[in-house]
């Protein structure tokens, strides 16, 4: 597996730039983001909100600096924008006036309260060998998911070859708020046909809001796995270290071709070539061929044989 193309930068949802608010701003000439925009964790960033602390509401005491004059020339339909704006988290044109001091905005609250109920705009998919890929996610060769989001809080579910495979879940078990879920650790267990299996975590970090509507109905996993169907959201802890050995882009793409190959190899050389005229996927494929093995079936794909 080939991970170097990556370099360490994170491609988080909705940030098409790497440049940080404060370049992005106008307010330094140069600065990357390297962090995912999680501001809150972020050096360079508590250093700028203390050296601009003595000018907070500038636009409502009429203050004529420098910094003002500035901001309102590269951003004439507001003179400072919001945070969010400038990360692409949000479209419509808002103002800041707190000096990107967020932790005490409303608007800031808000946001990341309805981040904490679940994904709030569905993502464009792409299929490998019938199999549905969201684009942007990053996957796990556990057969989960990671999305990493605005100030790198990290969404988390199973794929689509997973729910495939195993067949609609009866229960799921979602560690609790405040657990702390560990990188390639079975730690995210279902119930599916009588039978049980843990799934490893894509990543490491605190559970910080659990989709109890999954649990409630887990059917929802299964008919829409990518965005109603997520499992937990964890707080963000140096993200650039948990999508290392994780599949991105085209990889996961390729990634998901070779397991599919690996599925049908198992099933049975009738359902190889059917596969080569383009048939679609098996659905529910423990109900289907239980002589694999629902053992088998969780070593060869789920990789928690370690566990």
């Amino acid at each position: 597996m080939r991970f170097q193309k990556q370099k360490n930068i994170v491609k988080g949802f909705q940030v098409v730039e790497n440049e940080c608010i404060w370049m992005k701003a106008g307010i330094v000439n140069f600065k990357l983001c390297d962090n995912v925009y999680d501001c809150r964790t972020c050096p360079f960033d508590k250093a700028m909100q203390k050296r601009m602390k003595t000018n907070r509401h500038l636009d409502y005491q009429g203050d004529s600096s420098g910094l003002a004059k500035k901001l309102k020339t590269i951003y004439k339909w507001y003179p400072r924008p919001c945070r969010h704006v400038l990360t692409g988290r949000i479209d419509e044109p808002k103002s800041c006036i707190l000096n990107y001091e967020c932790y005490h905005c409303d608007y800031d609250q808000m946001l990341d309260e309805e981040d904490l109920n679940g994904l709030s705009k569905k993502s464009a998919f792409s299929l490998a060998s019938g199999y549905c890929l969201a684009d942007g996610y990053y996957y796990h060769m556990g057969h989960t998911w990671a999305r990493f989001g605005h100030g790198g809080r990290v969404t988390v579910g199973f794929d689509d070859f997973m729910v495939k495979l195993f067949g609609i879940p009866s229960k799921i078990s979602i560690p609790p708020i405040s657990t702390t879920l560990k990188k390639d650790h079975a730690e995210l267990t279902f119930s599916c046909s009588g039978k049980k299996a843990t799934a490893v975590s894509p990543i490491t970090w605190a559970v910080l809001a659990v989709n109890s509507k999954a649990q409630e109905h887990p059917e929802i996993i299964h008919e829409d796995p990518y965005h109603e169907g997520w499992l937990c959201v964890l707080d963000p802890d140096m993200p650039k270290r948990n999508h290392k050995g994780l599949f991105f882009g085209k990889e996961s793409l390729e990634w998901t071709d070779r397991e599919s190959q690996r599925l049908l190899h198992l099933i049975g050389p009738e359902y190889q070539d059917l596969a080569a005229t383009g048939g679609e996927p098996v659905d529910d494929v423990y109900r289907n061929f239980p002589e694999i093995g629902w053992e088998r079936l969780v070593k060869e794909f789920l990789r928690t044989e370690k566990q």
